[in-house]
């Protein structure tokens, strides 16, 4: 990628300094079918005091590079990149260095909350089981402290809750637990993946917002992973949007949902109902499936599914890098000036041939 990232988008609170600096990251797993290339060249910042989102469909690489981050799978191999961590190569971090990173300065919520739990042990246990590995709490002290944490993410009963097991939690108790356990030492970055998918609208708000309060009260990041635009466009400062492992676009999220430069994010945002125009307004689905990663289209990984695509002609057969398109916004399209003008909006592109 050059040095197409040199400028990093920033938006609001994202102006602090750099916690962490992925770079040129490229990783996939070695299958029977092939190897699929589940992160491909991807680059980008998380600074202090922001919250940085990544959206995409199943299968865009979101959650694989949140456990690279993380160091959470063995079978992956990375081929090329760095993930800085104030500086230091967690790639290149011993297991034991890596253990005390992760939990610690850099903690996660998993998507199944179910599964990230012991069943044979309460949660107040596990919860403080964090505070007394890294911190050397007592066991008095952990219990209190993942008490307090319960509390804060809104389990009724905290000190009865702490002493249950896991199948005694509804699903939503689960995830909000798992999220007390996250928040338990104070991490430098939060990564959030689909943290609210088990939750109602009322408690998806009442967790948000208590991990946002968090970061700004420590003054540290959120990486949150969902497929909620609704969600990104009212919590995030900066939005990267990733397709078939690749970036499609990253950028400020006012910039994003309303100077948009990729045909795949107008596509997310023409697939979602609006609560504007008219009740019998269609939405417009993208057509086709995502490509698999072991065998991915020529070109632009978007152009068989892209209805402003040149085919055959450049989308097919040059794979576009992700460029500067405007201030701190990126976007890898190689018409990305005319899909931000409306001249290639596929919203407006004719689909009568695809019905």
């Amino acid at each position: 990628m050059g040095d197409s990232m040199t400028t990093s988008p920033r938006n609001g609170p994202g102006t602090g300094e750099v916690l962490l600096s992925v770079q040129g990251l490229v990783a996939g797993f070695d299958t029977d079918a092939g190897r699929v290339q589940a992160v491909d060249d991807l680059s980008f910042d998380i600074h202090r005091g922001e919250v940085f989102s990544v959206v995409g469909e199943s299968g865009s690489g979101k959650s694989v590079t949140a456990m690279t981050i993380m160091g959470l799978l063995p079978t992956l191999k990375v081929s090329a990149g760095q993930i800085l961590w104030h500086g230091r190569d967690l790639l290149d971090l011993p297991d034991e260095e890596m253990r005390a990173v992760r939990g610690n300065q850099i903690a996660m919520v998993f998507q199944d909350p179910l599964t990230a739990f012991n069943p044979v042990h309460t949660i107040g246990r596990q919860i403080g089981e964090a505070g007394r590995i890294h911190r050397g709490l007592s066991k008095k002290q952990a219990r209190l402290e993942a008490i307090d944490k319960l509390g804060l993410v809104g389990i009724p009963e905290p000190h009865k809750r702490a002493d249950m097991y896991p199948h005694e939690f509804s699903g939503g108790m689960r995830q909000r637990a798992k999220a007390a356990m996250a928040i338990m030492n104070d991490p430098d970055l939060l990564i959030a993946d689909e943290p609210t998918t088990a939750l109602d609208v009322t408690v998806q708000a009442q967790v948000l917002e208590v991990l946002v309060a968090i970061k700004d009260e420590i003054d540290s990041a959120i990486m949150l992973i969902t497929h909620d635009l609704g969600v990104v466009a009212g919590l995030s400062d900066r939005v990267m949007v990733m397709y078939a492992g690749r970036q499609a676009e990253l950028a400020g999220v006012n910039d994003l949902f309303y100077r948009t430069h990729h045909p795949y994010t107008l596509g997310l945002l023409a697939s979602l109902p609006s609560l504007v125009g008219s009740d019998d307004e269609p939405l417009v689905p993208i057509p086709g499936s995502p490509p698999s990663l072991v065998h991915r289209p020529s070109g632009c990984p978007f152009h068989p599914r892209c209805a402003s695509a040149e085919d055959p002609g450049r989308c097919a057969s040059e794979v576009p890098q992700l460029r500067i398109v405007a201030t701190d916004h990126l976007a890898a399209c190689h018409f990305a000036e005319e899909v931000a003008s409306g001249d290639r909006d596929p919203r407006t592109v004719d689909r009568g041939a695809e019905a």
